[in-house]
């Protein structure tokens, strides 16, 4: 089967990602869609004889299909995959939430041994967020191999580009295994500003960019954004039969507070309560499908809750005060990002100096002009406008990088 690569040539996709992909749909009769790690044919020749590190979590798998209708999905995980293949993979690198996806958001996570395999972990979310010089000595190649949720403050594309930018540098080549993206039937929200970049946004993308982790890798390449515009030797192994308005329902969770479709579907929308003092349903089990705090208006606000602490948030906003706010696990699906919540929130706020945390809000959408105009009371239309010209410009981008329809 055919492996797409990209040279990352500035502002174009390479002739030859454009003309394999073309091909690797016309392959096969079967519409069935395949995500890359499943096409074992494509990228474990390319990892035979070599010294291997992974970078990876609990959703690397490799998907065994039920045999029969009715029975559960099964898998294993790549890391297994590899060492039973007679892959020479010698160790493993965590990002945000750990190799085995049980660590807080915002939680350092520590080098040590994986006691299922018995591989060294090194932690890409603790004192180094890329990997420093020492652990990717004696590596011939890096295979990367996590789940997005396609929202530009989720912090695996950050890991993503900063993993390609420490294996430019030692001239190790990065293999991407691509997976759907939930969120890729569309682009919006606030285009990030240059001077608040960071780990919960590297580049100037929308909030919600609409591409898969294999075709933002392209772009990363392509448009020159690491250090002193060094490249990647980057290959992506792409998905099959996939298109982006294709409707994905993740097997496995990619953090410990997206347990489920309606969070990953409502997470572009209330993550930006992440900048603020509104608890987003962490210390619950409707993480990201509600909202509240002890000081919104409990006359306009009658669903109340209260946070604990639970696994993926041992410390809660406001754990174990009554929050006052919105439920809306039955909201319908959402195509775009919504303001509605977060402009309610505040208007309805009894403690508006409680409400942001000013320098967290602005880093989560990305601009300081948000929070200006919410305080300034602009309709939602009104703030949307603000991003038009930005969001016109990066689809211009963005099309050079598209590997699916």
């Amino acid at each position: 089967m055919p492996v797409i690569l990209s040279c990352g040539r500035k502002g174009n996709a390479s002739a030859t990602t454009s003309e394999i992909a073309d091909s690797t749909q016309q392959d096969s009769a079967d519409t069935t869609l395949r995500i890359a790690a499943n096409r074992t044919e494509a990228y474990f020749p390319l990892l035979m004889g070599k010294k291997i590190g992974l970078v990876a979590n609990q959703t690397s798998v490799i998907f065994r299909e039920p045999g029969q209708p009715g029975m559960k999905t099964t898998f294993t995980h790549l890391a297994d995959s590899l060492l039973s293949a007679g892959i020479d993979l010698v160790k493993v690198f965590a990002p945000e939430h750990g190799f085995r996806g049980t660590a807080d958001a915002g939680e350092e996570v520590s080098d040590g041994v994986d006691r299922r395999s018995g591989l060294p972990v090194i932690s890409l979310y603790g004192k180094d967020r890329k990997p420093s010089k020492a652990p990717r000595e004696g590596l011939d190649l890096v295979v990367f191999d996590i789940q997005d949720v396609g929202v530009r403050f989720y912090t695996y594309i950050a890991t993503l580009q900063l993993v390609m930018e420490a294996c430019a540098e030692s001239g190790i080549p990065v293999i991407v295994l691509d997976r759907p993206n939930p969120n890729a039937h569309y682009m919006d929200g606030p285009t990030m500003e240059p001077h608040l970049t960071g780990f919960l946004g590297l580049n100037p993308i929308p909030l919600v960019y609409g591409m898969t982790i294999g075709e933002y890798a392209t772009m990363v390449n392509g448009e020159e954004w690491m250090d002193n515009g060094i490249k990647a030797e980057l290959t992506v192994i792409p998905l099959e039969n996939y298109r982006h308005d294709m409707r994905y329902s993740l097997p496995i969770k990619p953090s410990p507070n997206l347990p489920n479709d309606k969070a990953i579907d409502l997470y572009p929308s209330l993550g930006l309560f992440e900048g603020t003092n509104i608890n987003a349903g962490r210390g619950t089990d409707g993480q990201f499908q509600r909202y509240g705090a002890p000081f919104l208006n409990r006359e306009f606000f009658t669903f109340k809750y209260t946070p604990e602490s639970n696994p993926g948030a041992k410390h809660p906003k406001h754990l174990g005060e009554i929050c006052y706010g919105e439920d809306l696990s039955a909201e319908p699906e959402l195509r775009r990002v919504s303001l509605a919540y977060l402009l309610k929130a505040y208007r309805h706020c009894d403690r508006k100096d409680l409400f942001f945390n000013t320098s967290g809000f602005s880093k989560h959408a990305g601009t300081e002009k948000l929070q200006k105009q919410i305080e300034a009371g602009l309709s939602e239309e009104e703030i949307r406008m603000t991003w038009k010209a930005d969001l016109d410009a990066f689809q211009k981008i963005r099309k050079r990088y598209l590997l699916y329809p």
